[in-house]
């Protein structure tokens, strides 16, 4: 399963870009679908999931500013960022998780190749 994401750049403060991140491959199913991000120097973290039923998953520190959408026709994944901060600047990586087909159903779990967000003051 491959994923293949967009959105990002060089935003301003305030901005609101959006991302998307599109699966791709013999899925049978998906269950969960999320965003990380990655600053320089720290660690991967969660940004948002969400699972099959629709239900959520925020970091405390994008509640209220980001919103996560799934459309599972297309097996995409998006997230809408508003009122971007500096701190917010970062690598985000998709990361979706579900079974694909291949002569039987096998879990698999795929990132993307990642999207950088620099947010400028």
């Amino acid at each position: 399963v491959q994923l293949q994401a967009s959105g990002g750049g060089l935003v301003q403060a305030g901005g609101s870009p959006r991302l998307s991140c599109t699966a791709s491959g013999n899925i049978e199913k998906i269950n969960f679908m999320g965003w990380y991000r990655q600053a320089p120097g720290n660690q991967r973290d969660l940004v948002v999931r969400i699972n099959s039923g629709g239900n959520t998953n925020y970091a405390d520190s994008v509640k209220g500013r980001f919103t996560i959408s799934r459309d599972n026709a297309k097996n995409t994944v998006y997230l809408q960022m508003n009122s971007l901060k500096l701190e917010d600047t970062a690598v985000y990586y998709c990361k979706v998780e579900g079974t694909y087909y291949r002569q039987g159903y096998f879990p698999f779990g795929s990132w993307g190749q990642g999207t950088l967000v620099t947010v400028s003051s």
